[in-house]
């Protein structure tokens, strides 16, 4: 099952991405605000769906036992949208989602965790296809910028610092997360729930966490700066809100499954989050990123053969 819920995150989480970059406004300051409103919001609604109709019993220590994973993922994606006001979503979430390989390097070295041949085969395909992609999308970038180019694709140290922040930091909770549902919550942390609850009780940890963060960003968006939230500016946030929602609710069943195959799996995802900025933003596909795209494809496949 959880290649069934990687897969499902993958396009939840490309849709995300794409929505997010359609809904970011190069000159709005506080987009990224916006945005963590919007998630905000959605999530929020959705853990206390899940704790009052849903009927799931969450005891609220249990949201500062995860609030380390939490903090590192929320972190993260606040980078990833910032950089999205400064360059462009076929090279933003490449380099973002890099971070798959750092965790199974840190799966290696710190936990000793194996994987049979065929997974390695496919986590090393996967992670270089995402390298090599996000490297042709600078270098070609890179040549066709010219003084006159648009400022929303202007990029800096500034500029790519933002992703490269993503890569690290999310790197940091998703291998933070495979020490929580390995040691820390069957030991220590998590008391009075099972296994089969234990990742949509972090789930809804994350989500009231994110719902904490959406209600400061409105006080200091709404509140201090006075500005307004209009539906011909913002509406794709709100959708990619509830796309960032359900891929974040399959992702920790993903993860818990299977999380040294699992999460450079779903890095793959990028892939998805380029074809779709070329469909829909008009952004240019080549050859090259033809091949490395099916080469990460190829991957997926194999992870796919595993589960069977």
């Amino acid at each position: 099952m959880w290649f069934l819920f990687t897969i499902c995150t993958i396009l939840m989480w490309s849709g995300s991405d794409l929505f997010s970059k359609m809904g970011t406004q190069p000159s709005d300051k506080l987009s990224h605000f916006k945005l963590l409103m919007a998630v905000g919001f959605v999530m929020g609604v959705h853990a206390i769906w899940q704790i009052t109709v849903g009927g799931v019993e969450y005891q609220w220590f249990n949201f500062l036992a995860y609030l380390p994973v939490s903090a590192m993922y929320i972190i993260s994606m606040m980078f990833g949208y910032m950089g999205l006001r400064y360059i462009e979503l076929s090279i933003s979430s490449p380099i973002c989602n890099s971070s798959g390989a750092m965790v199974a390097l840190m799966c290696f070295v710190f936990l000793k965790q194996t994987m049979p041949p065929l997974a390695l085969v496919a986590v090393v395909l996967i992670s270089v296809g995402i390298f090599m992609l996000a490297l042709f999308e600078k270098l070609d970038a890179d040549k066709a910028r010219t003084s006159a180019v648009d400022r929303k694709y202007e990029r800096s140290a500034l500029a790519i610092i933002f992703p490269v922040l993503y890569l690290v930091i999310d790197a940091m909770g998703t291998f933070l997360d495979g020490l929580y549902f390995d040691f820390a919550m069957p030991a220590v942390f998590y008391t009075g729930i099972t296994e089969e609850t234990v990742e949509v009780v972090c789930n809804i940890s994350y989500e009231l966490t994110f719902m904490v963060v959406g209600i400061l960003s409105a006080i200091y968006v709404l509140g201090i700066k006075k500005d307004k939230i209009t539906m011909k500016n913002d509406k794709f946030k709100g959708v990619a809100a509830v796309f960032e929602t359900i891929g974040q609710f399959t992702y920790v069943f993903a993860l818990s499954g299977n999380a040294i195959i699992a999460a450079p799996a779903i890095g793959s995802y990028t892939v998805f989050s380029v074809l779709w900025s070329h469909i829909f933003l008009r952004e240019k596909l080549q050859k090259k990123q033809y091949f490395v795209i099916g080469m990460v494809l190829i991957g997926v496949i194999l992870l796919a053969i595993l589960d069977m």
